[in-house]
């Protein structure tokens, strides 16, 4: 484990898509956050359109892969971590982050898991969009949370 501290912790819960995960791990780089990802992958972590995505920012991100959740949860304080699920009643804009925080992020085709949800309750948050769109794009969303937690952190 490295002595890397980072602003942020971003946790990929099973994510499917390589595309996106490079996406993701390019915006852990401009924000200074560490990348998680929680097996099983939807991809290999050298596959060529995770890369492509990340581009060459890819040598710069600090990530790490953990097997399952019980795995990530004896190496990470979960209870400093934001859900992240349509299914939740606060908006994210009412949460009041702190350096150090994990966003946790699920699969793009089925989110984050009941079991994780029920037992993270209080601290599951959402993104609001208008009805005609059922949820964000992966990438997005974590580029929503990370900034908003930066415009927190560098207020007057």
């Amino acid at each position: 484990m490295s002595h890397y501290q980072p602003k942020l912790h971003v946790v990929l819960h099973q994510p499917e898509i390589p595309y996106n995960t490079g996406s993701v791990g390019r915006t852990c780089v401009a924000v200074g956050a560490k990348l998680w990802l929680v097996r099983p992958l939807g991809f290999q972590v050298d596959d060529y359109h995770l890369r492509r995505a990340g581009m060459d920012y890819w040598q710069h991100l600090e990530w790490e892969t953990v097997d399952h959740w019980e795995a990530l949860d004896q190496v990470l304080d979960l209870g400093r971590s934001w859900f992240f699920t349509k299914k939740a009643k606060k908006n994210y804009l009412d949460a009041e982050f702190q350096p150090g925080d994990a966003f946790v992020f699920g699969s793009e085709s089925q989110g984050l898991p009941r079991s994780i949800l029920t037992r993270y309750a209080e601290n599951t948050l959402r993104i609001s969009t208008r009805p005609q769109v059922r949820s964000l794009n992966l990438s997005n969303s974590v580029a929503v949370a990370t900034y908003e937690a930066l415009r927190q952190w560098e207020k007057p």
